[in-house]
């Protein structure tokens, strides 16, 4: 996902993201460490990121820079006219979302140490994201940065069926974690209100 503006890039990513590290604001957007930090800081002197300190701390957005990304986001949907593009991947999103949901809720709830259950919840995983790789690919088409969902999903779900579970709903890289992030990125996108 990095950008030719890393400060766009790093606001656009944190409205997704929420609160967060240098660390984890890099490993998002692609950026170099460094260059991630420089942009928070210049994101920071322009009053659109804050820093908080403490377990749940970390860099994020102003009400100044959520109105700035806002406006960038409008700004960009009409500069490449993807706005219906984006708008019909966002009707077939809401189609499966419950069904994430419903899959996220069947695997916390399940009996642990039954090998037959997680197997049958990670092949649901896997159904479902099957069916959300077209939703994904056709973001990607209509605006680029939506490129990062469909491999970080790809990857979860590798590393779950690979025996690392904790990726389907306990990890900051979870498919959990990814498939909130692009519905508040979708959000975002199209100005509908959570």
């Amino acid at each position: 996902m990095a950008s030719t503006d890393p400060p766009a890039a790093v606001l656009s990513t944190l409205r997704c993201i929420g609160f967060s590290s240098v660390e984890t604001v890099a490993a998002v957007t692609g950026l170099d460490p460094d260059e991630a930090e420089s942009a928070l800081i210049d994101l920071a002197v322009d009053g659109l990121v804050v820093r908080h300190s403490g377990p749940f701390g970390g860099w994020g957005q102003t009400a100044a820079g959520r109105e700035a990304d806002a406006r960038a986001r409008t700004r960009e949907l009409e500069a490449a006219g993807a706005g219906p593009a984006v708008a019909a991947a966002y009707e077939r999103f809401l189609e499966l979302n419950p069904e994430l949901l419903d899959l996220c809720s069947a695997w916390q709830l399940r009996r642990p140490g039954d090998p037959a259950a997680e197997a049958r919840v990670l092949d649901l995983f896997a159904d479902l994201d099957r069916r959300a790789a077209p939703v994904c690919d056709a973001l990607a088409a209509a605006l680029p940065r939506f490129g990062r969902y469909r491999p970080g999903l790809a990857r979860a779900l590798e590393h779950a069926r690979a025996g690392r579970t904790e990726y389907l709903t306990d990890h900051l890289a979870s498919y959990h974690t990814l498939w909130f992030q692009l519905h508040e990125d979708l959000l975002a996108t199209l100005g509908v209100p959570r």
